[in-house]
């Protein structure tokens, strides 16, 4: 983790002036691209995003990595950091994300019930540890008996992303992802997935800061992007990738 940090410092060296560095939870990532474009049209400001799980992204925050947001999948992280006067702005929700039972095999029944199938041989959900949406899609898999039945064929990705990649690869033969991967312009159409019922787990808070280093370094321009987000065009992109907004 250390050499990564070390390459994200010396990173933040050389990027220009007209930039900013935003840390991104993996399940945000395809909307967050399309934010970012359009707000570089507008502002002629470079996004560039530094993607992985929230717990990840707050360990490397906490050792220095100079990022000015942080777009967090939950608000336990967000306010981790603010509490410890990393963060310049109190945790505020920015959507609600949703969970997906997706699958690219074909002989697979994409449902809850489907999972006790015999073809299924590997069941992926990114990693509690880590990643906010695997704690609430074990939640969901343990408010129907299933959590302890299936456990020994669940695979866990460090983050959505790692998720996505062992169902997009097959292999996973299905997995718990974020709606807003299966609406992705690359997935949209790729597979079937399934809405799992909000009611069954507890509602996905994600959240944002602006980091001390945005505070200091980059105020405006934090400030500014932070706003776009917020805002009417902001919140119709994330609205488009299936999150729910506040």
């Amino acid at each position: 983790m250390y050499k990564k940090l070390i390459l994200i410092l010396l990173l933040g060296t050389f990027l220009s002036a007209t930039s900013l560095k935003v840390a991104v939870a993996a399940n945000v990532r395809f909307a967050f691209d399309e934010i970012s474009k359009e707000y570089e049209k507008m502002s002629g400001v470079k996004i560039h995003a530094i993607v992985s799980s929230s717990g990840k992204l707050t360990a490397q925050i906490q050792h220095g990595a100079p990022f000015d947001l942080f777009l967090s999948a939950n608000m336990k992280y967000p306010e981790y950091l603010y509490e410890r006067k990393l963060a310049t702005t109190k945790p505020k929700i920015y959507a609600y994300g949703t969970l997906v039972l997706w699958s690219l095999n074909k002989k697979v029944d994409v449902s809850l019930e489907g999972l006790k199938d015999k073809y299924i041989k590997k069941i992926a959900i990114p990693n509690p540890k880590t990643a906010p949406y695997g704690v609430q899609g074990l939640k969901v898999l343990e408010k129907y008996g299933l959590k302890k039945l299936l456990y020994s064929k669940i695979v866990f990705g460090e983050s959505v992303s790692q998720a996505n990649q062992y169902i997009y690869s097959r292999s996973a033969d299905i997995g718990i992802t974020a709606k807003s991967v299966v609406l992705s312009p690359k997935m949209r159409g790729v597979g079937v997935f399934k809405e799992l019922n909000t009611d069954d787990y507890s509602p996905i808070k994600q959240g944002i800061v602006i980091l001390k280093y945005g505070e200091n370094k980059n105020k405006k321009k934090s400030l500014d992007f932070y706003n776009f987000i917020f805002s009417k065009e902001g919140q119709k992109i994330l609205k488009k990738y299936g999150y729910i907004i506040p």
